[in-house]
């Protein structure tokens, strides 16, 4: 799957699917390998064959490129060493990986996590043909194999309902009425099931904490603000176990309006297309040789006190502190010295990104319909939209269908937005690691300073700024299921962030929403979020439901206003949003938590604020935030995406009905 890995290039230059990648199931007693081509042709089955076969039979034969196979150990190596599970929980995540082995073999729990010794027999593999064996023992001479083609038909959906339909009608016509009145009994009992309370004695089984056993202060972060050069150097000074985080910072206050789309393209391809020094291929290898990995995204953050919103082009990498000059280099190199107008590999990566991008708007539709709907009253989510949802997705779409006309007009877009955003008058250094390791860090950025873009750039275009429309619209899509979302602003009637709202996110997770959306609607789940700069949200996730769904979100309010929780009940929903705060952080996230605070102006005391309220939260207060329902209800934003005949039968609710994918 790594860029410019043979089997995948094979297949992109024949035209075989537009993103080409392998899946390795190994937590199962019979794992399995798979080579998978997205959006390839039924006809192109055959072709599909030949090319796995003969492309891994050279790879048998001339042998696998040695420095492809250590840059890949390495990267695995660097991520078992770092154990770095983001959000999760150490224990649990070494539990499951232990589950990986023990299950299919008592005598071997450990294998996968005391590894250490692992990645070193295989870094001695590599001088052997072990590797070129593993290929034509389970990739090229295994019989237990099959090809799988899931092939688009349409209409199937309306063609499954209407089957379903005349089955369930052909049932009922075979019930007598008595048949039909235990039915209706039965679905009855089930309902009054559904919404019964457990036993307070039932209830009394679960071990619980009180408030008295939760931590008062908030948890402090370390900022010391530096200077090297003329590059302001944010530094945080925590043990890192022998690995540095840095990350680039360039602030894109002036883009110009008609490039900011392109913004999200740039990301994208960064680092994937040939340098003067490199291959696409042979980059990569470097960066995983020498490196834990180097990324290129683009973020924003809002002033805790809402006066603005900046938009930043940010470059991480992540290194063994005795590596910071590789990290350096290797960042640089795409940044001042990729070739642009390389316009077959550009097609390439244009047709990944659309594939995948299609992909995440599908599976994470939630995701998709919440920042829809904010985008149509929040500057902040509107230009996120625009970068990475579906617009991005749609903007792609465009320049590959008229690709031959545009693609000259492309890269030097994509050229010029370089040398507008990376340069060092808008860089800022943010760097995790030992005190220790802050004279190697100033060497780099003193030379990194002067290598940066100074081109004399002129345009005349005002710079980006989104026109917010509140569009409410519903996407059609082949889905069977809904992704239902209403959101709005609180702030903006009046009401200031508080608290108490991560509370009411908890309950509402597992009392009102989930009762009503999950429990008896019958979504897979359905999510909600008070955001302090005021944008509040409620989104359904799977949902069979489009109306009724919106009119549980209507009727959020009065549930509130009239809750009467007792102590023990409030107790469990602070413990709750307490438990969201007080995630253990790794060192890189550490770092990340600082930084945030820095750039948006949080302080300790504005933390501390925010967690008193939170433990201070009664059921009374809770009755409060009602209003800020209310409030945020009242903009009746609306973004729903799934199947097409659900959203056409409420097309009252939206402003605009359309496919998503056209």
């Amino acid at each position: 799957s790594a860029p410019g890995a043979p089997l995948r290039q094979a297949m992109i230059d024949k035209g075989i699917g537009k993103d080409v990648y392998s899946v390795y199931e190994e937590g199962i007693k019979q794992p399995y390998f798979s080579v998978i081509a997205k959006n390839a042709n039924p006809e192109q089955k055959q072709e599909f064959l030949d090319t796995y076969r003969e492309v891994l039979e050279k790879q048998v034969k001339d042998g696998i490129d040695k420095k492809a196979l250590y840059a890949a150990i390495n990267h695995y190596e660097f991520r078992h060493r770092e154990a770095d599970f983001g959000r999760y929980p150490k224990g649990l995540m070494y539990g499951l990986q232990m589950l990986d082995s023990w299950l299919h073999d008592d005598t071997k729990p450990f294998i996968h996590v005391e590894a250490n010794g692992t990645y070193q027999k295989l870094k001695e593999l590599v001088k052997t043909d072990y590797f070129e064996q593993l290929i034509q023992k389970y990739l090229l001479d295994n019989t237990h194999g099959s090809i799988v083609m899931l092939t688009p038909c349409k209409g199937l959906n309306m063609k499954k309902d209407k089957e379903l339909f005349d089955k369930l009608q052909a049932y009922k016509d075979t019930l007598s009425e008595e048949e039909k009145l235990r039915i209706v009994e039965e679905t009855a009992a089930l309902k009054a099931y559904q919404e019964e309370d457990d036993s307070p004695e039932a209830l009394a089984t679960i071990p619980h904490l009180t408030i008295a056993d939760l931590k008062k202060e908030a948890e402090t972060f370390t900022n010391e603000e530096l200077c090297c050069g003329n590059t302001k150097v944010l530094f945080h000074d925590i043990f890192t176990n022998g690995i540095g985080y840095v990350k680039w910072i360039f602030k894109m206050d002036d883009i110009p309006q008609s490039l900011f789309p392109y913004v999200g393209i740039l990301k994208n391809v960064i680092g994937l297309l040939n340098t003067e020094n490199y291959t696409y291929a042979d980059l990569a290898n470097e960066v995983n040789s020498r490196t834990g990995g180097i990324g290129f995204n683009v973020n924003h953050f809002i002033k805790a006190d809402l006066s603005s919103y900046h938009f930043t082009m940010d470059v991480k990498a992540r290194f063994l502190l005795s590596n910071i000059s590789d990290a350096f280099t290797l960042v640089l190199e795409p940044v001042k010295n990729t070739k642009w107008h390389d316009y077959k590999r550009l097609k390439e990566l244009l047709e990944e990104a659309k594939s995948r991008l299609q992909s995440e708007l599908l599976s994470a539709g939630h995701s998709t319909a919440m920042l829809r709907a904010i985008s149509y009253i929040s500057e902040p989510a509107a230009g996120t939209e625009v970068l990475n949802s579906l617009s991005q997705y749609r903007l792609i779409e465009e320049l590959l269908d008229d690709y031959e006309n545009r693609k000259e007009d492309l890269a030097d877009k994509l050229e010029y937005l370089m040398k507008h955003i990376f340069r060092a008058e808008k860089m800022m250094i943010d760097y995790t690691a030992p005190r220790e390791a802050l004279d190697d860090l100033f060497a780099e950025v003193e030379k990194l300073e002067g290598s940066l873009f100074t081109d004399e750039l002129t345009n005349t275009e005002p710079v980006f700024k989104p026109v917010l429309e509140k569009k409410n619209e519903g996407f059609l899509t082949s889905s069977q299921v809904q992704y239902v979302c209403r959101a709005g602003n609180y702030i903006k009637k009046g009401l200031d962030y508080t608290g108490a709202l991560r509370v009411l996110r908890v309950m509402f997770s597992y009392d009102y929403l989930w009762n009503n959306v999950r429990v008896k609607g019958g979504a897979y789940g359905c999510m909600c979020g008070f955001l302090k700069s005021g944008e509040a949200y409620f989104v359904s996730y799977r949902d069979p439901n489009l109306e009724k769904t919106i009119e549980i979100y209507e009727k959020a309010a009065d549930y509130i206003r009239g809750y009467d929780g007792d102590e023990e009940e409030m107790t469990q929903y602070i413990i709750g949003a307490i438990s969201e705060l007080d995630v253990p952080k790794s060192p890189q996230a550490k770092g990340g938590y600082a930084l945030g605070c820095y750039l948006t102006g949080t302080t300790y005391e504005m933390i501390q604020k925010e967690r008193d309220e939170l433990l201070a939260t009664t059921a009374e207060i809770i009755r409060g935030l009602a209003d800020y329902i209310k409030a945020f209800m009242e903009d009746e934003c609306v973004c729903v995406i799934g199947k097409d005949e659900k959203i056409k039968e409420s097309k009252d609710v939206f402003k605009v009905t359309e496919q998503m994918f056209r």
